[in-house]
């Protein structure tokens, strides 16, 4: 954990290049805040948690205090936010524990091991102002690493598996999701206001806007390849979001 928060939310060693948060709980029993370092896998407006506890006879700690008060803060390294727990139950929790196992399947073999059913916990946002806080430059460069850390997992789970899994495409899926909706935010909110209160901008954030049109293209292609489960060639994508990123940091910061 110390890692974590010295690293924004990246470790080394066997459990580098993972996605991993931090959640705290209110403790069952003392009432105070607990916190656990757990792996978390990407699931549109949500994120998922498993309760393997290494595959131990007993769930973990961090579940049953979820179960007594489902309220939750949520840390990925790059920005908190508040969130109510939702244990998956039923026909859904099977569905998407099949999918996790395809995904990583040491979560079958922790299964296996034990006559407990592991939980699988969805993670979903509460309503309230984006998280980071701070200024719009701040809020910006936060939003952008978020998709820079995203989009260098899966370039190295696309190189890794070879192969379009569940997972895989949900997490492609997802990464698509958030930048529409983030440049649809942009497009309609932040460059009017811009131009409004800078005109000598109209013509940076024309050529922004541009290469939001071509990027929305190459998100759609994206998409369709996910949908046809064909292994999507990520590498041109990825270089021009991030070339798209820098360019748009370089322009706007010093104003915003």
């Amino acid at each position: 954990m110390d890692e974590f928060q010295a690293n924004a939310g990246q470790v080394g060693g066997p459990f580098e290049n993972s996605r991993l948060l931090l959640l705290t709980t209110t403790g069952a029993r003392s009432g105070q805040p607990r916190t656990a370092i757990l792996g978390y896998y990407p699931d549109g407006n949500r994120v998922l948690v498993v309760g393997s506890a290494g595959g131990r006879p007993t769930h973990p700690a961090w579940y049953h205090n979820l179960l007594a008060k489902p309220e939750v803060t949520v840390d990925l390294g790059i920005f908190t936010y508040p969130a109510t727990a939702v244990v998956l139950r039923g026909a859904e929790r099977d569905e998407v524990f099949a999918r996790l196992v395809e995904a990583d399947p040491g979560w079958g073999e922790y299964q296996a091991g034990t006559t407990r059913v592991i939980p699988v916990v969805a993670l979903v946002p509460r309503p309230g102002p984006p998280p980071g806080g701070g200024s719009f430059a701040e809020a910006l460069k936060t939003i952008h690493s978020a998709f820079r850390r995203e989009l260098s997992l899966i370039r190295a789970e696309v190189a890794k598996s070879g192969t379009l899994r569940a997972q895989l495409r949900i997490n492609c899926l997802t990464v698509c999701q958030g930048l529409h909706y983030h440049h649809t935010g942009e497009s309609t909110g932040l460059f009017p206001a811009l131009v409004k209160e800078h005109p000598e901008l109209a013509d940076v954030v024309a050529a922004l806007q541009s290469e939001h049109d071509q990027i929305a293209v190459l998100l759609e292609e994206l998409e369709q390849l996910v949908a046809a489960d064909a292994l999507p060639q990520v590498d041109e994508l990825i270089a021009q979001l991030n070339a798209h990123l820098d360019h748009e940091e370089a322009q706007l910061l010093p104003y915003l």
